[in-house]
């Protein structure tokens, strides 16, 4: 069984500072961390925000690239590069920890088919079309609906995608942006961090209706951790938003110095406090899963923590060393090893497979 996890914002924490070979308190990812969780495989996404313009957001990914390359290169003990589904089942084969590159946000392509290309070629395997705002590329649930969907360039980018052999990523796409997706691309496509509106409504979750058609085409939805996602009542609590709003503040100034040791341990306060909240239990992450296999199939659902882009995670799932405890919860719930073994990550690789052709 190859345990995956889709998505992880950790190249922005290495760009924050973080020493990934060491077990870092209150982190949610390092590679002793994932050892602990039996965590074969993760997607370690470069994720640069809509506020940034194109050309600022590629210098950042950049950044954020070659710092991850350097620290993967100082553990080779431990973990190693996987470009395809085949590199994952050889790097666990010599007992090493596979990184695959995603990008979250596709600002950086700079509107550039070569630059896509590029960054093809540097490794990434997947890119989320946009994040929390429209793009040139294509509309985000959380923006302004400027194009209706994909822009004329998006469906570009999906052509392109398609043939290169790169996965694309729906997760913060509009309802809109999803269907087009699933209308223009000749492969698979995938979320590789969301959850289920049926459950919480939040507007990043998938509707019933688009979950379906994913999985109609042959793609998968790889469930969230954020409790935000998981549950209205959280999202709704207002000493939740309360908390949320201050550490806020914090962050923002860790993230901009990050070799300032007071803004680093006011930033540590502010999770431990989140922490302290009475968070969703991570048995909510199963319902999600259960919802899909319910709707979808067993075989169009998988794990994409979102860790180490989320402040505040689930009761019991702290950080990915725990991430045995969803594994459990699904045998406890009855499915079968097969079963298990398609949703902790087989379903994503046999996507990756498909995608990685071209066409």
């Amino acid at each position: 069984m190859i345990v995956l996890d889709s998505h992880c914002d950790s190249p922005s924490q290495m760009h924050r500072l973080r020493n990934f070979g060491i077990d870092n308190a209150r982190a949610q990812v390092d590679f002793p961390k994932m050892k602990a969780g039996g965590v074969d495989a993760s997607f370690f996404a470069l994720f640069t925000p809509n506020t940034l313009t194109n050309e600022q957001a590629a210098e950042l990914a950049d950044k954020m690239m070659a710092v991850m390359r350097r620290q993967v290169g100082e553990n080779a003990d431990k973990v190693a590069f996987a470009y395809s589904a085949e590199d994952v089942y050889k790097n666990k084969d010599k007992g090493l920890i596979s990184i695959l590159i995603g990008m979250e946000n596709g600002s950086p392509i700079c509107g550039s088919l070569d630059k896509l290309r590029d960054y093809y070629n540097q490794g990434v395997r997947y890119m989320t079309l946009t994040h929390n705002g429209d793009n040139d590329i294509c509309d985000s649930c959380a923006g302004n609906h400027r194009w209706g969907g994909l822009s004329p360039f998006g469906k570009e980018v999906v052509a392109e995608m398609n043939r290169l052999g790169m996965i694309i990523d729906i997760a913060h796409c509009s309802d809109d942006t999803v269907r087009d997706c699933l209308k223009y691309s000749k492969k698979p496509i995938v979320t590789t961090h969301s959850c289920c509106k049926a459950l919480a409504s939040h507007r990043r979750n998938l509707t019933d209706e688009l979950i379906k058609a994913i999985a109609e085409k042959g793609g998968v939805i790889q469930i969230n951790f954020y409790p935000v996602f998981l549950s209205d009542e959280f999202a709704n609590d207002p000493v939740f938003q309360e908390v949320d709003d201050r550490c806020d503040v914090i962050e923002k100034k860790f993230r901009a110095c990050p070799s300032n040791p007071e803004y680093f341990a006011g930033w540590q306060k502010g999770l431990a406090e989140l922490e302290s909240l009475d968070r969703p239990s991570y048995k909510v992450v199963v319902d999600h899963i259960d919802h899909v296999v319910q709707i979808a199939g067993v075989d169009h659902v998988g794990l994409g923590s979102d860790f180490d882009g989320i402040d505040v995670t689930p009761k019991g799932l702290e950080d990915i060393s725990k991430f045995q405890v969803v594994i459990e919860e699904l045998r406890l719930r009855g499915y079968t090893e097969e079963e298990v073994e398609k949703i902790a990550g087989g379903n994503f690789l046999r996507v990756l497979k498909e995608v990685e052709k071209g066409v």
